[in-house]
Order: structure tokens, then C-alpha cells, then sequence
């Protein structure tokens, strides 16, 4: 099986056809347990998700936040592997048949083999990669074999990446662009949207040629947010708030419903603007 960057593109471009942004769910994979987090992403999905990224989980994930980390911490003990990564890709693509992509970061890959990890996704039903700490200039042995595999490479743009570096990363990169900003976490809430917005009018007129979509990872945490990042993303990502509703639940299925109806919640809002 090749994987599945076809379908990733048909379906931020169906969410741009019926004029709204798309909803993308993260959840790590092996939180609370490999089949309970297979479970919340069939959820996530049945809620109005259109994308959902799996998290594979890591010891020093050092550009998520607490909520994350905690779940990453979670995932680890109950010893999670890649192979369990590849299960959660292979059972939530053949029980939706949306598309389903893995964030990691670099060095598990490395260790694991590209060859290796990128022939294993393509084969799960995967549509491709989140790669936020590999650099677009040591990309190239990935992107090489991504490509060969039918798998986007998706990078992560930040307010501090200069224009430049945003035209060579939305040259070098496929599916779509990953604009990371924080909400309500420097300065305040509006002034850090108006930053979001910025950053995506930036990343389109670098990326003019390529035309990826942006979407926007922002600490969204509700509709009304959604709405607000819709009225301007071609995506909304949304990661923390979800594995909050799992954390705070009294058990495993109350959190599979919390992350089912948030999706909900959330999918009302990217349609606000259509």
C-alpha cells in the first residue's frame, strides 16, 4: 500500500470547497492504552474530525506542553513502541478511511531507520509525517523516501521564521504547512491571534508558487476560538485540549465520550465562517 498524501489533500480540499477551515484532532498514540487511544481517535473522527495527527510519544518532548507531557509520560510507562504507533495508524485509517498522520520528532526516525519507518507508515494507511524539529536543509534523505512512499512531509513554521525560511520550507514541504504560534501564553489573547494570522498571510505569499494549505496549531481550546482561527486557516489543530478531556475524565470511556464531544464542539466552529 502507498500512503495515503492524495487523500490528505482531498480532504483540506473538500473543508476549502464548502468555504470552512478543517478540523485536525492530536492525540498521542498509547494514551491511555494503545486500544483506548485507538478508540478516542475513532471518536475524534466521529466527532467531525477531518485529519487527526497520532503522536508518537517521547521522553523530552520539548515543544509540547504539560498536558502533553503527561500523556506522553502515560503512553511510556505502558511501554509503547512504534510498532503500537503503526497499529493505532493501521486500525483508525481502515475503521474511517480519513486521513490519519504521525508527529514525532526526529530522533526516533533516526534511529529507527527512514527506510524503514516511511515503507511501515505507507503501509499502515498513512498520509505522511509532522517532523517540528527537522530542520528543511537535513531534509532531504527523509523527504526522498517520503515521496517514494506516497507521504506528506508537513513542517513546522513558527512568528520568529523569517520569510525567507518560509519560502523554502513551503517549497520543500507537502500536504501542509504547520503554523505554530500560543495563545493566551505571550501577551494576550487577541495580539497572539492577530501574530496566528500574520504568520499564515506570510507563509501563502512565501509559499505562492506551492500553494500548500496553512493550518494553525494555537492552544485552541473551544468553538468560539475555532471560529476565531477558522476565519483565517485553511486548518485548526487542536492537540491539548483533547488530551485534557481524556486526563480529567473518571475513566477511559467517559474520556473517549469527552474527546468525542469536544469534536463536535470544535467542528461547529471551523464552520461558523462557511
Amino acid at each position: 500500500m502507498s500512503g495515503n498524501i492524495q487523500l490528505l489533500s482531498d480532504t483540506l480540499a473538500a473543508a476549502k470547497a464548502e468555504g470552512r477551515s478543517a478540523l485536525i484532532a492530536y492525540l498521542p498514540a498509547g494514551f491511555p492504552t494503545v486500544h483506548g487511544g485507538i478508540e478516542a481517535i475513532k471518536a475524534a473522527f466521529e466527532g467531525g474530525a477531518d485529519v487527526v495527527e497520532v503522536g508518537l510519544p517521547h521522553s523530552d518532548p520539548v515543544l509540547d506542553g504539560p498536558v502533553i507531557q503527561t500523556a506522553d509520560d502515560i503512553a511510556l510507562r505502558g511501554g509503547v513502541k512504534i510498532a503500537d504507533v503503526m497499529r493505532t495508524v493501521r486500525e483508525t485509517y481502515e475503521a474511517t478511511g480519513k486521513p490519519v498522520l504521525v508527529m514525532t520528532y526526529w530522533n526516533p526516525i533516526d534511529r529507527y531507520g527512514v527506510e524503514r519507518f516511511t515503507a511501515e507508515l505507507a503501509e499502515a494507511g498513512g498520509a505522511g509525517c509532522i517532523l517540528p524539529d527537522l530542520p528543511v536543509q537535513e531534509s532531504a534523505l527523509w523527504r526522498e523516501h517520503a515521496e517514494k512512499q506516497g507521504l506528506a512531509t508537513v513542517f513546522v513554521v513558527a512568528p520568529s521564521s523569517k520569510d525567507a525560511r518560509l519560502a523554502e520550507i513551503t517549497a520543500a514541504g507537502s500536504g501542509f504547512v504547520y503554523a505554530a504560534s500560543l495563545m493566551g501564553v505571550t501577551g494576550t489573547r487577541e495580539s497572539v491571534g492577530a501574530q496566528a494570522q500574520d504568520l499564515v498571510e506570510r507563509t501563502r505569499a512565501a509559499g505562492a508558487g506551492a500553494a500548500l494549505p496553512v493550518c494553525v496549531g494555537l492552544g485552541v481550546s473551544n468553538a468560539e476560538q475555532a471560529a476565531e482561527v477558522a476565519g483565517f486557516a485553511d486548518g485548526v489543530i487542536v492537540g491539548s485540549a483533547f488530551v485534557k478531556r481524556m486526563l480529567d475524565a473518571p475513566d477511559d470511556k467517559a474520556g473517549i465520550e469527552g474527546v468525542r464531544a469536544l469534536a463536535g464542539e470544535l467542528a461547529k466552529g471551523v464552520r461558523r465562517q462557511a
